[in-house]
């Protein structure tokens, strides 16, 4: 296995990259427990040309070094008016749903191919998408049933808040936040 390369990216250079982003997302997430079909990696690819048009929105490719694209990650600061707070199946207080548009970065995806899974790949996409991130935590949906990555967040300091249904007809996924500290800007 070659050295991987990480970069981070702003909204235009992950633009550019797309075909790299989906290609690694579709071949992630057809797996179990996930199993996305052809038409739920198109959906992906329209939200995610809508979502690098944000001027927040932050991006990292991880490549080997011959260019092959191994990992992405990408996110952008949740807005006051953000509805990722609204699926959750408890309520949680004001103060931790409280949303201005710098407290909280949520983080969309994070993914990893097969190939390259158990090499650090992932935690590196996380440092790089989050580096001198200036905002006060991170805030993901992760599935219950996906053991590795939940072992992944739970190592790396995230807390479970509550559970949610994304999107209608998904299956329930963990909230779950890292609160940042100084030290990691």
């Amino acid at each position: 296995m070659n050295e991987i390369l990480v970069e981070a990216l702003d909204g235009a250079g992950a633009a550019r990259e797309e075909a790299s982003f989906m290609l690694v997302y579709g071949d992630a997430f057809a797996e179990p427990p996930y199993k996305k079909t052809a038409a739920e990696v198109d959906a992906n690819a329209r939200r995610f040309r809508s979502q690098v048009r944000k001027t927040t929105f932050r991006a990292a490719l991880a490549r080997t070094g011959d260019g092959e694209p191994v990992g992405i990650a990408y996110g952008y600061p949740l807005g006051p008016g953000t509805g990722w707070w609204d699926r959750l199946t408890t309520p949680v207080t004001p103060e931790l749903r409280y949303e201005d548009g710098h407290r909280t970065f949520g983080l969309i995806e994070l993914a990893v191919r097969a190939p390259w899974r158990r090499l650090g790949v992932a935690r590196r996409l996380h440092e790089a998408v989050l580096l001198n991130a200036p905002e006060e935590r991170v805030l993901l949906n992760a599935r219950p049933d996906a053991a590795p990555a939940q072992a992944a967040y739970a190592s790396w300091g995230y807390r479970k808040v509550g559970e949610a249904q994304p999107w209608d007809g998904a299956a329930l996924h963990d909230v779950l936040v890292l609160t940042l500290s100084a030290a990691d800007s």
